[in-house]
């Protein structure tokens, strides 16, 4: 049996947010604990972290920060749902974020059907959330959307057939995202459970290994690194 990583690997011309933006466009960002320049204040208040990436995203001529799969944040700290007195923190990161204004269309990744979805409100959670179920060759794996508008969610149903670049949504704002910087947190999933219109986006050292290989690296699809290194 072919495996996931490489039918990843093997499928080509993958874009989730608007098809018009190039990939000369985008730019790694790191919002790791390594990152010094980004101050505790920026990461606290969703405005001042929106005026960060902005700027950055100014800086470097660019329309789309990325980054942050498998990369240790302070970001979580914040909200409580990463973290109580009785259980490890959830501070690792297992999906690709894509920083970029609210509403820019997001697209389906690959042909598929509707899963699930939902509006996973609180401070810090996904907002309004889409997840797509895909049958690419022998393997079944599931693709998740986070941080959209409430409009995403509206009139939809679950079943629901999309193609390939299709769009299924735009980004939302720190209204219903969360309360964050504008985003798209785009992960792959192997095995989704139970789980319905969710799944943890962010995990505890412990549990890192598992989630390692139950959400593999979103770029192996999207190749944003290897195709900008290409031109």
């Amino acid at each position: 049996m072919t495996s996931l990583e490489t039918v990843l690997r093997n499928t080509q011309n993958v874009k989730v947010i608007a098809d018009s933006i190039s990939l000369n466009q985008y730019i790694a960002l790191d919002l790791s604990v390594l990152n010094h320049n980004l101050s505790k204040k920026s990461l606290e208040d969703s405005a001042d972290f929106e005026k960060y990436i902005e700027n950055y995203l100014a800086l470097h001529d660019s329309k789309v920060a990325y980054g942050g799969y498998n990369e240790e944040r302070n970001l979580y700290q914040r909200s409580t749902i990463f973290r109580d007195e009785e259980t490890e923190e959830r501070n690792i990161h297992i999906g690709l974020d894509l920083w970029i204004k609210a509403g820019t269309p997001i697209l389906a990744a690959l042909d598929g059907t509707l899963h699930s979805f939902n509006f996973n409100a609180g401070f810090g959670d996904y907002g309004p959330t889409i997840i797509l179920e895909h049958h690419v060759e022998d393997q079944t794996f599931y693709t998740l959307y986070g941080h959209l508008s409430l409009d995403s969610i509206e009139k939809i149903a679950v079943g629901t057939a999309y193609k390939k670049g299709q769009q299924i949504g735009i980004l939302g704002d720190s209204a219903v995202n969360g309360d964050y910087s504008p985003h798209l947190h785009f992960q792959i999933i192997k095995n989704i459970d139970a789980n319905f219109g969710d799944y943890p986006g962010v995990c505890t050292k412990s549990d890192l290994d598992f989630y390692l290989d139950n959400c593999p690296d979103p770029n192996l699809l999207l190749k944003i690194t290897s195709q900008k290194r290409k031109k």
